[in-house]
């Protein structure tokens, strides 16, 4: 705790998968952990296969809020949901995401990292939102040891989680499951006010 922030890895992750490669990882209390990156091998310029890109969700004109406190995560999950069409807005924690929320004309879904500075965790802005809007979906980013804090497979309906680290294609694809399987509502902002604090 206190020494990094855990963004190094994340971008390895990024890069790795990026470039067609994979990454393992193994972890045994008192003798410590094992990471091996696997990447293709370049066989020179033989021509090849083009490899299949996986298929990317597009927004039908949804409106996501990010709320993650690590500057370069969130700039990357905003630019992968902007690439697909989305309309994004983003908060760096959980009192500032809750005053966004508030000025926003709609939203379809609110994408949440669980350990936020600022007094609120993740789960805390998630509630408090859905004061304001009980039928808004969320998406809680977050690593293995905060999973629990979410409340893991006990999470109420229209709520998901995924596990960091993860690749940008995988996180959209998750956000167009999310927004898929949500029925049509009225997103539109209530007029009640969530308590501050709560």
């Amino acid at each position: 705790m206190g020494q990094g922030t855990g963004l190094g890895l994340s971008m390895i992750h990024g890069f790795v998968h990026q470039s067609g490669g994979t990454i393992q990882v193994r972890s045994t209390q008192g003798a410590g952990t094992m990471i091996s990156l696997y990447l293709p091998r370049y066989l020179g310029d033989r021509q090849q296969t083009p490899a299949r890109c996986p298929s990317q969700t597009r927004s039908r004109g949804e409106t996501v809020l990010v709320v993650d406190d690590e500057p370069h995560v969130r700039m990357l999950m905003c630019d992968a949901l902007r690439e697909r069409g989305y309309q994004v807005s983003e908060a760096m924690d959980g009192p500032s995401g809750l005053h966004m929320l508030r000025s926003m004309a709609s939203i379809d879904l609110l994408v949440t990292d669980v350990g936020l500075p600022g007094g609120m965790n993740g789960r805390q802005v998630a509630d408090a939102a859905r004061a304001l809007l009980p039928s808004l979906d969320v998406l809680f980013v977050t690593g293995y040891a905060e999973n629990s804090a979410v409340g893991g497979d006990q999470l109420e309906s229209g709520m998901a989680v995924l596990l960091k680290p993860f690749g940008m294609d995988r996180f959209a694809q998750k956000v167009g499951e999310i927004l898929a399987a949500a029925a049509p509502r009225d997103t539109t902002q209530a007029t009640c006010d969530v308590v501050d604090g709560c």
